[in-house]
């Protein structure tokens, strides 16, 4: 329960930063810049939080990963759209791949923990 509070936390700030400067809930219908600045608020909040948990001496758990793969398809979904609408995607594109990597590292570290314990 306390490591879905503490990834909750930066769900909650990233959108209420997209309510108070959007006026909307939909992260999707945002024009590039804006999302961008939602998603890294979204992204650089939820590896506070593990970072936060690793410090406490928590495992990553499967909701950690389940955040970060949310998180991930919310970012694929805007990708998509943005090729869709012919829109320019660079800074996007870095982001998800970066994101792969690091996902990739947590899943690799928590399968890891899992054999030797």
């Amino acid at each position: 329960m306390k490591k879905l509070i503490i990834h909750s936390v930066p769900v909650v700030i990233s959108f209420a930063w997209l309510m108070t400067e959007n006026q909307t809930f939909n992260p999707i219908i945002l024009k590039g810049p804006d999302f961008l600045k939602f998603y890294l608020i979204l992204i650089f909040g939820f590896y506070v939080s593990i970072f936060l948990l690793n410090s406490l001496k928590e495992t990553i758990s499967r909701t950690t990963l389940y955040f970060a793969g949310f998180i991930f398809l919310l970012g694929i979904i805007k990708l998509i759209r943005g090729i869709m609408l012919g829109k320019p995607i660079g800074f996007l594109i870095m982001i998800l791949i970066v994101e792969v990597i690091v996902i990739l590292v947590f899943m690799f570290n928590h399968v890891n923990k899992k054999m030797n314990s």
